[in-house]
Formats: structure tokens, sequence, C-alpha cells
């Protein structure tokens, strides 16, 4: 079959399109901007990826099959060449990724606010070093595993990062309900994308429905811990295991301990020891990670003996790019980058830095650039997280003129909140402004060492490399 890519760049579509190209398929597409890392992957791969949008030229390839991007709108002129001829059948990315790879494996997804990266790219990571060959689909850049994405044998799990936000722009359900659960894994919930979801009722509910397809035979790996979870009650129609730090939880996170080194834990099963657990991961939230991932991946495997999965192999995970990760590491100054854009996440990275980093003065650099971000909803759940740090700098918020001022996210309110509290905050009418101040500021005269960890989930206009470059220079 012939697969064309709307939208080929993105992670998640650009790794789609070369899963599609591993199972033997012809595979092509076009992004607006083509841009690497993405663009390379694929130009290696032998995908052709074009530069814009061209109904003429989608009608030469002789595509059998149109994949949507989420990113798509109505006056795209593809989708409306597609749409007004119904020469080529179209479809969204998850609805292909089950028709072709999904609906037969054994698949371990992982759903969440939080963590879908990191714990899909240990659970990839747990298999690998366990002598199996998964298949995964991870929505960001993985260090370990090497690759984004991987076919994998059709007899060993597929790991795929479960969104639950939209599947396309004519198919609104959640993009975790195309992806046939064989472990469903529930990391955390709470309210986020309020460009789609009214309210955190909104967000339970098709949980709730992703939740119902689980089979008999399979299993739901549930954060014990998270009260927003209860909502799914017992789930009678599969097997429930709890993964937490209490006490009822099925493997339970204990002794946990965080240094500039790193972090540990012992991990238990129904309170025998699993494993302990050494890492360079900071925070107790990447410890739950790989909780959840161990537990799904043993019971994927193992059902009756999740604990034959061997966890030694968590030492030499590595992380995923953009997720707590350290770009600048010297004794005065270190840069982090962290793909950070919801309240709960920035308060436990900062917190999480406290212990890491001891005695530092902790910079948090923030760009409102996610839907939610950009927008009042959470403005007080970002203000209390960012109190967490002792400066903070806020960028303009992107694409503010297509929010209406008494919605908009309010830098210059934050900035004050938390000037009130004793926390020295800036706020800048640019992303450029913002990094020339923060570039010419020197080190306190105390000679405190200094971290600055800057949380988008965007670009941030660039300035993030400029600053690592600079401070590496």
């Amino acid at each position: 079959m012939k697969i064309y890519f709307m939208g080929i760049c993105g992670t998640a579509m650009g790794n789609a399109a070369l899963l599609a190209r591993a199972a033997g398929h012809e595979v092509m597409g076009a992004d607006s901007n083509i841009y690497p890392p993405m663009s390379t992957v694929l130009s290696e791969a032998g995908i052709a990826a074009h530069e814009g949008y061209d109904p003429d030229r989608l009608a030469s390839l002789g595509a059998d099959l149109v994949v949507i991007g989420n990113a798509m709108m109505r006056g795209n002129p593809e989708v409306e060449w597609l749409l007004d001829s119904r020469v080529v059948p179209f479809t969204s990315l998850p609805a292909m990724l089950h028709d072709q790879v999904l609906c037969r494996r054994k698949n371990i997804v992982v759903s969440g606010t939080h963590g879908k990266t990191t714990t899909t790219a240990i659970a990839a990571h747990l298999l690998r070093a366990n002598g199996r060959d998964p298949g995964y689909l991870i929505g960001g850049v993985p260090q370990d595993p090497p690759t984004g994405s991987h076919l994998g044998n059709a007899a060993d799990p597929f790991v795929i990062e479960g969104d639950e936000y939209d599947s396309a722009f004519f198919d609104k359900r959640s993009k975790f309900i195309h992806y046939a659960p064989h472990v469903a894994v529930f990391n955390n919930l709470e309210f986020d994308h309020a460009d789609i979801f009214r309210d955190l009722a909104d967000v339970q509910r098709t949980f709730v429905h992703f939740s119902r397809i689980i089979p008999r035979s399979g299993f739901a790996v549930l954060n014990g811990d998270d009260s927003n979870l209860r909502v799914l009650g017992s789930m009678p129609w599969t097997t429930v295991v709890r993964v937490g730090l209490d006490e009822g939880n099925d493997a339970r996170i204990a002794d946990f301990s965080e240094s500039a080194s790193g972090s540990s834990f012992t991990l238990l099963w129904r309170g025998a020891v699993w494993g302990r657990v050494a890492w360079s991961l900071p925070g107790l939230y990447n410890a739950r990670n790989a909780a959840m991932a161990a537990t799904a991946a043993g019971l994927a495997v193992s059902p009756g003996r999740p604990t034959a999965l061997a966890l030694d192999a968590l030492g030499t995970f590595r992380g995923v790019k953009r997720r707590q990760e350290v770009l600048v590491a010297g004794p005065e100054l270190t840069v982090v980058e962290d793909f950070g854009h919801h309240p709960t996440a920035i308060s436990e990275t900062l917190r999480s830095f406290r212990a890491k980093y001891p005695g530092a003065l902790l910079t948090a650099v923030f760009e409102p650039r996610s839907n939610t971000a950009r927008v009042k909803t959470l403005q007080s759940g970002f203000e209390r997280a960012l109190s967490h740090a002792d400066e903070v700098y806020l960028g303009p918020v992107s694409r503010a003129g297509a929010l209406r001022v008494e919605e908009r996210f309010d830098p210059e309110a934050v900035a004050e909140n938390l000037e009130a509290q004793g926390i020295h905050a800036r706020h800048f009418a640019s992303n450029a402004d913002l990094h020339d101040a923060l570039a010419s500021e020197t080190l306190p005269k105390r000679g405190q060492p200094r971290v600055v960890i800057f949380f988008s989930n965007g670009s941030f206009d660039g300035i993030i490399s400029r600053y690592a470059a600079s401070a590496k220079g």
C-alpha cells in the first residue's frame, strides 16, 4: 500500500511513517516545515517529505491512503481536495495505527496527564533488556531505546503512548480509544487540554471510556495514589493492579532518596522485594514512571509472575530528550530543558531539583505555550508551581492575538503575585528580550551556583539552545 502522511515531520506522525515503512508499505508525506531531526531520519529511511501542501501533487502521487494528522484543519488545500474529490480514502493517525499495527499485537498503552513519554520509553527499554523485541511508538526523542519507533517481533508486546487528545478534526475521540490495550497504564489524571475538554469530569469521562475496552485477559495498571482515578471504579471486567507509595498497592515504591548524583528506591511486589533501583533520573515522579512501566511490562510477558522481569536495566536508562535534560553542567551554572507545560509537572520538577541541587539558586523560565497554559484556566496553579523557584522569568503568551484579553494567561499578574511572595519574578514582551535579560545577569556575589530550568512544550523561539551555547562558550 502507498500511504501519504499529512504533517509527516511531527514526532508522532514521522515515527508512525517509519513504522508503516517497516511494515512494508511505500510511504511519503508533506509538512509545512521540513525540519530536523525528523526530516533527517525520514530521508535516511528513504521516505520523501514534501514541503507545503499541494493538492495537484497529492493527486499525482497515486496514494492508496492518506493519514491526516490532528494538526490539520479545514481550509488546508489538501484536506479540501480530499473532501471534494473523494478519490483517495483518508483516516486519522490513531485509526491507521490500529488497522496497520495494533490490531494484531498485545499492546501496552500508557495513558495519563504526565509521564507518558518517559514511561513508554522505560517499558520498551526494560523489555529489550530482558531479551524481548517489543514494538514501540514514543512521542518524543528517547535516548533509550535508540529510536522513537520500532515494529518489533509480532509475538512480543507493542508499547505505545496513549494520548487523551483528539484524533483528528473529523474524529474527536481520544487517540487512546483506537489503541486496543491489553495492558492499560493509568499514570495519573488531571485537567488539561482546555481547548477540547470542559473540565476535570470531561477528562475523566474519556478515561472511563478507555478503561472499558481492556479485555478480560488484560490488565489495568493504576496509580493507586491518584484520587482522580477513582472515577474508574473497580473495573470488574479485567484485572486491576495498583502501583504507588501506600501499603495497599500491589507494586510499592519504598525508601526513595535523591541527591546530586541521581535517585534510588526499592520496588516491592506484594510485600516482597522486586528490585533496588539506582539511576540518574530525578524525582519521585520518575520513580513512579519506572514502577508503572516495570509492572506493565512484567504483566505483559509474565502475567502470573511480573517480577520475572529484571529491573537491572533501569540503572542504565538515560531518559528522553527535553525531559529534565541537562544541557550544561558546571560548578557555577547548570542549564536544563524540560517539556513541562502543566502546573503539577513544573511543581514536581522544581521540588525535585531542590534535593538534586541543594543550595543552588533555582531559576524557572516558563513559556505559556500549550493550549491550556495560554489561557487563565490553570493560571493560579502555574503561579503556585513556579513559587517553588527562587526567581522566575515569564515569556509572552504564545499566539496571544488569537485569544481575548480576559481569557488569556496574564504573565504580568503572575510576576506581581510572585514578587509579593518574595520571589524575584519578571515578565517579558518577547522571548528575545527574556533571553537578553537572562544572559546579562551574573551569578549571586556569594558564589551560589545557579540552576536555570526552561519549561516549554515548544521551541521557545530558539532561546534555550542560544542560552546553553553561550553558557558553554
